[in-house]
């Protein structure tokens, strides 16, 4: 079996946006357990999103490839010299369970504290997803008293019932 780790360039955003928009949303994404399909439609991302994630400076996204078949992505950006952000954090729903998508979270810590020098890291889960919530403070996030609103933007999804709300979550990393 060949796994590897690497930085995602643009020619992979095909592939990554069908990863991403399988897992959260569609009837694939039911079947896992990260699935949005309960309280959101329309995709979760697209190639041209994920392209400019992939190019902006200060932005990177990292992926687990096993057999050349793309099982896990995430995407890091810097804030500032202190924090980075975890966004889009996704494990093919076959895959999910397995320890998968935590080791791309200890990959994307070793890789804000190693490369960047940030000593936090934050991430945003929609405030409905108490499970999600309750696992990533099992990996020693720790929820803050910020909230910040979905966007308005339908291109993020749209919500099938009233507005949603983001929970901030940060860990420190030194």
């Amino acid at each position: 079996m060949n796994t590897q780790i690497k930085i995602a360039t643009p020619d992979l955003a095909p592939q990554i946006t069908q990863l991403v928009n399988s897992a959260y949303r569609g009837d694939s994404g039911k079947q896992g357990w990260t699935t949005e399909a309960g309280i959101l439609e329309g995709l979760r991302t697209d190639p041209e999103r994920v392209t400019k994630d992939i190019v902006t400076p200060g932005n990177v996204i990292l992926v687990k490839i096993e057999d050349q078949k793309f099982i896990a992505c995430v995407h890091l950006e810097k804030k500032n010299d202190e924090t980075a952000y975890l966004g889009m954090l996704t494990t093919a729903v076959s895959r999910q369970t397995q320890g998968t998508g935590k080791e791309l979270m200890l990959a994307s810590e070793e890789y804000v504290k190693k490369i960047w020098g940030c000593r936090k890291i934050e991430m945003t889960v929609i405030d409905s997803r108490h499970e999600l919530i309750s696992y990533y403070v099992r990996r020693g996030y720790e929820i803050t008293n910020e909230k910040r609103p979905f966007p308005a933007d339908p291109a993020f999804g749209i919500p099938k019932a009233g507005p949603l709300e983001f929970v901030v979550l940060e860990k420190n990393l030194s």
